[in-house]
């Protein structure tokens, strides 16, 4: 029998709520396909931060490395200063982990409405890789004269060919075992350094590994003008970091709203743990009334699943996911008809079937 040690981190506002309702899913899923798993409780988040001013320890984080995975609720809270829970949890996971690919499924469910008119789910099924640990999310720059008329701030981009070719393999791969498309998105006319870089590369790792592979180039502000009037030229689409940040939040406007955005940012050789949370934040304004989606949450729970090898479970997920959302349409949790905890019961009871 199979057993994974997953890192629990609820975090802030309707996190621990949807992550509450990811771990029903997940005791129904352990009785159903016969794995177990181990789980801790961090508090983390910047609820913790503004109690002890303490981020994350050094001494937490190697307890975190331990674990086969980590299941993330939402971070954040307006009490704390932009930049201080990101780049002090949540890129500190991401960098000591070496979490280089973020995956990110764009999918429209039946049921669901598209802000695109007519948009039907057999034409939006994509996925977006992007680059997660280098361009200007590495962090260099600076600035000189701070607060002066005089001030200068510099945000440099960092492309080096070994993270650039790991993640377009990475993404090739997964192009493999979909229907065999893989879009490059970037901006090679402007960015002249970094384009270059990243157009040889796809083109060379294409070419020696992977040439059942179809390949296409797009400039970022025309695919995200193809993702809203044709997304279903999109198989897997690769970028850079800042980019993949952008245009994947479009891709959850497109498939019905971030209360269906799940993310995996992943570490595919498997050395460190990987972490799967989703994206829609922490919601403080609704946290505690029961109006949160757990949707996505359980999204990504069927993420990390499919990541440790539990293909069945993750199939279960989807396959609930997606009868949950036709049978409710447009609807999403009020409070009082429809519930965070009626959701998650309900897709307790559609696994099993």
């Amino acid at each position: 029998m199979a057993q994974h040690r997953i890192a629990l981190l609820g975090g802030d506002g309707i996190g621990p709520e949807v992550v509450a309702e990811g771990l029903k899913v997940l005791d129904r899923l352990e009785e159903l396909e016969g794995f177990t798993t181990e789980r801790v409780d961090y508090d983390l988040g910047g609820r913790r931060y503004l109690a002890t001013g303490e981020v994350l320890s050094d001494a937490t984080l190697e307890e975190l490395r331990g674990f086969d995975a980590i299941y993330l609720g939402a971070v954040g809270t307006p009490d704390v200063p932009p930049g201080v829970i990101e780049r002090g949890l949540l890129l500190k996971v991401r960098f000591a982990f070496d979490q280089y690919v973020n995956h990110r499924p764009v999918k429209l469910y039946p049921g669901v409405t598209s802000p695109i008119a007519g948009l039907t789910p057999d034409a939006c099924d994509f996925v977006v890789v992007r680059e997660n640990t280098e361009s200007v999310y590495a962090g260099a720059g600076g600035t000189l004269y701070e607060g002066t008329p005089a001030e200068v701030a510099t945000q440099e981009s960092v492309n080096t060919r070994h993270g650039v070719e790991r993640v377009i393999r990475y993404a090739f791969e997964v192009a493999q075992g979909r229907r065999g498309k893989l879009t490059m998105v970037h901006k090679t006319n402007v960015l002249t350094y970094a384009g270059p870089l990243w157009m040889r590369t796809f083109q060379e790792v294409g070419d020696a590994d992977f040439p059942d592979v179809e390949r296409e180039y797009i400039h970022v502000d025309a695919a995200c003008l193809y993702f809203v009037t044709q997304p279903e030229r999109f198989d897997v689409v690769v970028t850079e970091n800042l980019f993949g940040d952008i245009i994947t939040d479009l891709g959850a406007a497109i498939q019905g709203g971030m209360g269906l955005a799940a993310s995996a940012n992943l570490d595919p050789t498997r050395r460190a743990p990987s972490m799967f949370e989703p994206v829609h934040g922490s919601a403080p304004d609704i946290a505690g009334t029961g109006r949160a989606d757990p949707v996505a949450a359980v999204i990504s729970l069927g993420q990390m699943l499919e990541f440790l090898g539990e293909s069945a479970a993750a199939a279960r997920i989807d396959r609930a996911v997606g009868t949950l959302l036709t049978e409710r349409g447009d609807e999403v949790p009020d409070g009082a008809t429809i519930t965070t905890a009626t959701v998650g019961d309900r897709l307790v009871e559609l696994v099993g079937d």
